[in-house]
């Protein structure tokens, strides 16, 4: 038994109908004067994947481009697929902190009907270009549509902003999606429901992604200013101090009189922070005290060094 031939672009297009110029599938495209088209509306040849982003495609010369139209044959019905047909979604969880929660994307997930093995989540920033969880969602996606192509595969997130906020990335994400056979959905946001990567859905998808590229900078810009006017009034942010003057003057006093940091360091309890209550490590207390040793070493370049950061708070005031 012989190969059957491959379909041509010509055959792959005519099994669609034509939204312009309504011809049935089996059927070339037809002009306005009722002959065949010299190529096919772009509203029919774009439903083929492969031909999507293709400026025109010509009609072949055996379907008698010029000559007056005729139906053609429908193509035989497709043949049912083996396995059954069904959804097969991975989930995708994001946040840029530590600090924030990545529960409530977990549960909205998971009430969507997505099992637990198969979401990937992770606390990372989209200014970070490699990210491990969702490089390994996307792994597992494609290979879920090579294992089932008679399935859909859906890469699914709870907005549009967990995948980013770079609208260059955020379109780029989504075309590789479209490319692979992957559909991309979106629980809540602005675009709920099935990314139409066709059309006025892709329209919509790159003015919300750079609506979130916008919303990013706004933050960043929000951020930056709050920052400086904190440290014009002297707060430079950071971690709290974990020897404080009080501390580091007793430890001083009791080595003066000849005690170890070793048995100094018990009776010392840091008063803030996540260790509030516990005693500071032999590292900070060390480290308090090479502090100490250098601004006594140079207490000029110390004094100018804090005389140039009040100029410079002054000016940018």
């Amino acid at each position: 038994m012989t190969a059957a031939a491959p379909l041509s672009d010509a055959d792959d297009v005519e099994r669609h109908s034509c939204p312009r110029c309504l011809a049935e599938p089996g059927s070339p495209c037809r002009s306005r004067s009722g002959a065949v088209a010299g190529t096919y509306h772009t509203g029919r040849f774009t439903k083929v994947a492969r031909l999507a982003k293709e400026l025109r495609v010509p009609t072949p010369a055996d379907r008698g481009p010029g000559q007056p139209w005729r139906p053609g044959t429908p193509p035989p019905a497709p043949i049912a697929p083996t396995a059954p047909t069904e959804d097969i979604r991975i989930g995708y969880a994001r946040c840029s902190h530590l600090t924030q929660e990545l529960q409530s994307q977990l549960d909205a997930l998971a009430a969507h009907g997505i099992p637990r093995e198969k979401i990937f989540a992770e606390k990372i920033s989209t200014r970070i270009r490699v990210r491990p969880q969702f490089e390994a969602a996307l792994e597992a996606a494609r290979q879920v549509k090579a294992h089932a192509p008679h399935c859909r595969v859906l890469f699914t997130v709870s907005e549009m902003k967990r995948l980013g906020r770079d609208s260059a990335e955020l379109t780029a994400i989504a075309d590789h999606l479209t490319a692979h056979g992957i559909l991309l959905e979106m629980l809540a946001g602005p675009i709920p429901g099935i990314y139409d990567p066709s059309g006025t859905g892709r329209m919509l998808f790159g003015f919300f992604a750079a609506m979130a590229e916008t919303d990013r900078e706004a933050i960043r810009e929000s951020t930056l200013e709050g920052l400086n006017a904190a440290a014009r009034k002297g707060n430079h942010g950071g971690r709290p101090t974990v020897i404080t003057d009080d501390m580091l003057h007793t430890v001083l006093r009791r080595r003066a009189n000849g005690e170890s940091v070793e048995d100094i360091r018990p009776d010392l309890i840091i008063p803030t922070g996540k260790r509030k209550g516990h005693n500071p490590s032999l590292a900070s207390i060390y480290r308090a005290l090479a502090e100490h040793e250098k601004r006594e070493a140079h207490p000029d370049a110390v004094a100018q060094a804090r005389a140039d950061f009040a100029a410079l708070s002054g000016a940018s005031a």
